[in-house]
């Protein structure tokens, strides 16, 4: 980092920490006492679902890093919160199909061991993934073959954050924020001084073992000790028919008459082969392992802890038939990867060491002081067979200070520093370094009948390469203002404009060669400007009675937007991938809406519908922006009687005509699930027993949004007994 980054990020760190330090060494003389109403006050928490808890009650540790006040925002708070009954019923392996139901939401698909969320068209490094408000610090966000390091058998709650709220988390989020809420640092002392929480989870299309299950343990009345972990297992992923689709086998079948014809039989035969693979997907095993320990002390209305958590994952890549033969060719026999082909799959892991305060600093102006620091030591290797390929090691350290305010604002600072490193014959991306320190605040204003709401964010990033000898740095402007009013019956209405700004990443700047997972030869530029977006959002949220609903209609104009486009040339055998920055727009809407049909002493019956849609076009009649999701279509309806609930779902995918150059069309299909839960304990309605069927039907589906959709299909009929516990 520069020498003045460095003394402004630490001039900063250190005027916050003089500011609460008075107000820590009050708070512990308080602490005996204030933390019997504390722990008064965790008592519902703990005795009650976290899907159940009222919305009255807050999370500390929640997307929204102010306080109660900052939450009515409207351009923060217009997100998706995932508790864990949704968590249970959507459960996988991955973040990404997690949250795929949520309106805006796609998933990135890649594999069943590598799947990212997609917000309103936009993944990768548009897209913080974050654990508690920090960045998971894996590398999910360079590549889409890489995972990202989170288990959703322990989580707690997901937020999902689209719009231009996500400023206040970096530059990076100019598409939107995924929070994942968990407990590995607590803040609240249980109140039968032990509290467990676990699921468990098996299933039929890819032979599913998980297992996963937390405690906190209060020591006294100050000191809480939290320990979890997690395991899955799964075998390769049953699929309805043919693993390709119809235009890709008529191509490897038309390959194989050619080699026919020209005498080479085997590899014809192994071609056919490839083409005629159905019902499941070879190589898509996934293994992965977890554990978390971390403590916090409750002083009061202050809280402080620290944790250490451990990540471990192995999943294979399925490879494209068509692009992938150079590999292995040497000593391969009829029964393909059995006789010595060279399947590729990833290790992963990583060791995250985290802390956090929340420190009362009294009735002023400034309320609270909010600090979260993390560092990562990140690890993954590519192996070609049992050959190690590409081995990307990254080191990230990552800080952030926020003052709460008695108005409903706060101003906060954030400082990232990420060390990223390739190593192997085919490391196609140079070592680089990433500095960035921001300055961001979030302001409210009552006008009367109209309230007003304003944010902005600076941000000075720098990002070099020693052996390429290049360096660039990027100075970023962000801000949004809105305009909301309110109905006597509660419902907002109004409209956000915002200006985002991105700087481009290490790797968009610095690729340069064979990605082997990938199976792409993929080339950065060194010379790519800033990507900037002029929004315009209207919005409307709220509820009339029993009914509540919430929609949106957004509209994005992107100059100098960085792609990953094809150039339908090849290099070392592999399909050449260049990026590239064009102008873009991109429009969409957003929408759901959940009401009763019944309501009786005995048994309701409601409903759910959601909706989006976004289109995206290069601007100069230059085409369509690539992997751009289709229209989703939901609509649910749930019953309840006694213990029992059975809910219904229809979820629809247009088909994608609106293609890139070289890329190709997707199919429309639909998907019908069916969820059964039983709670056997009446006095601990945290006791859910759960059968779900999804894709009852065992429809072919594919994700416009993944680059594999043409030979990786989503799973077929899967029916998955689970069981959650809290006590």
């Amino acid at each position: 980092m520069k020498p003045i980054t460095s003394r402004i990020a630490m001039a900063t760190a250190l005027s916050f920490t003089l500011v609460a330090a008075p107000a820590w060494a009050n708070e512990a003389d308080k602490a005996p006492q204030a933390n019997e109403s504390a722990q008064q006050g965790s008592a519902d928490r703990n005795s009650s679902s976290r899907a159940d808890v009222p919305d009255d009650v807050h999370y500390r540790g929640n997307i929204i890093v102010a306080a109660e006040g900052l939450q009515e925002l409207d351009f923060i708070a217009g997100q998706d919160v995932l508790e864990v009954e949704e968590i249970q019923r959507n459960l996988n392996g991955q973040i990404g199909e997690v949250l795929a139901k949520v309106p805006g939401v796609s998933a990135t698909s890649f594999a069943p061991g590598a799947s990212r969320p997609i917000l309103r068209g936009l993944d990768g490094e548009r897209v913080r993934v974050l654990i508690d408000g920090l960045g998971t610090a894996d590398v999910g966000n360079t590549s889409a073959d890489h995972a990202t390091t989170i288990d959703p058998l322990t989580v707690e709650r997901i937020e999902v954050l689209r719009g231009p709220a996500a400023l206040l988390y970096g530059s990076q989020a100019i598409g939107g924020v995924v929070n994942v809420i968990d407990r590995r640092i607590p803040t609240v002392v249980p109140d039968h001084t032990i509290h467990i929480d676990a699921l468990t989870a098996f299933d039929t299309a890819s032979n599913l073992r998980s297992g996963g299950a937390s405690i906190d343990i209060g020591l006294n009345d100050m000191f809480v000790l939290h320990l979890d972990g997690s395991f899955r297992e799964t075998d390769n992923l049953e699929i309805p028919g043919f693993q390709l689709t119809d235009d890709l086998r008529a191509d490897l079948l038309a390959d194989a008459a050619e080699e026919e014809a020209e005498g080479e039989f085997e590899e014809a035969d192994e071609l056919r082969e490839a083409a005629n693979q159905q019902d499941f997907l070879p190589n898509s095993q996934t293994e992965a392992y977890t554990f978390n320990g971390g403590f916090g002390v409750i002083l009061g209305e202050s809280t402080l802890g620290a944790s250490v958590g451990y990540y471990d994952t192995t999943y294979g890549l399925i490879g494209n038939p068509e692009g992938g033969h150079h590999h292995g060719e040497e000593g391969e026999g009829e029964e393909g990867e059995e006789e010595g082909e060279e399947t590729v799959s990833i290790g992963l892991e990583q060791w995250r060491f985290d802390f956090s305060g929340d420190i009362a600093l009294g009735e002023g102006f400034i309320e609270r002081l909010k600090l979260r620091a993390g560092y990562s030591d990140y690890t993954h290797t590519e192996f070609e067979g049992t050959e190690v390929g590409t081995v990307f090691d990254t080191e990230t350290f990552e800080a952030r200070a926020e003052l709460i305010q008695s108005t409903g604002g706060v101003i906060g600072v954030q400082f990232l520093n990420r060390d990223f490193q390739a190593v192997g014959e085919e490391a196609f991306v140079a070592p680089n370094e990433t500095d960035q320190f921001a300055v961001f605040t979030a302001q409210e204003f009552d006008l009367g009948g109209v309230q007003l709401e304003a944010a902005g964010r600076y941000e000075m990033v720098d990002v070099s390469s020693a052996p390429l000898g290049l360096e660039r740095d990027f100075d970023l402007f962000s801000g949004a203002l809105s305009a909301i009013v309110e109905s006597d019956g509660g419902t907002r209405a109004g409209v956000t404009l915002s200006r985002s700004e991105r700087a481009p990443a290490g790797e968009e700047l610095f690729a340069d060669g064979p990605h082997i997972a990938t199976q792409a030869f993929e080339i950065g530029d060194p010379n790519l400007d800033v990507e900037s977006a002029w929004g315009i959002e209207t919005f409307v949220r709220g509820d009339v009675g029993d009914i509540s609903f919430g929609g949106s209609i957004y509209y994005q104009q992107f100059d100098d937007f960085i792609y990953l486009s094809p150039t339908g040339e090849e290099e070392d055998e592999l399909p050449v991938f260049v990026y590239l920055q064009e102008d873009a727009r991109f429009f969409g809407f957003e929408a759901d809406i959940a009401m009763p049909i019944i309501e009786r002493d005995d048994f309701t019956l409601s409903t759910d519908l959601r909706a989006s849609y976004v289109d995206a076009e290069l601007t100069d009649g230059l085409g369509n922006v690539p992997r751009i999701p289709p229209l989703s279509l939901l609509a649910a309806v749930t019953g309840e009687t006694g213990p029992f609930e059975a809910r219904a779902e229809v979820q629809h995918f247009g088909e994608q005509n609106d293609t890139a150059e070289f890329e190709t069309e997707t199919d429309d299909f639909t998907f019908v699930n069916f969820y059964l839960s039983w709670r056997p304990i009446e006095t601990n309605q945290n006791v859910v027993v759960q059968l779900a069927g999804e894709n009852l039907f065992d429809v072919t589906g594919r994700r416009h949004a993944s680059f594999t959709k043409d030979f990786v299909p989503l799973a077929g009929r899967n029916i998955r007994a689970s069981l959650r516990l809290s006590f």
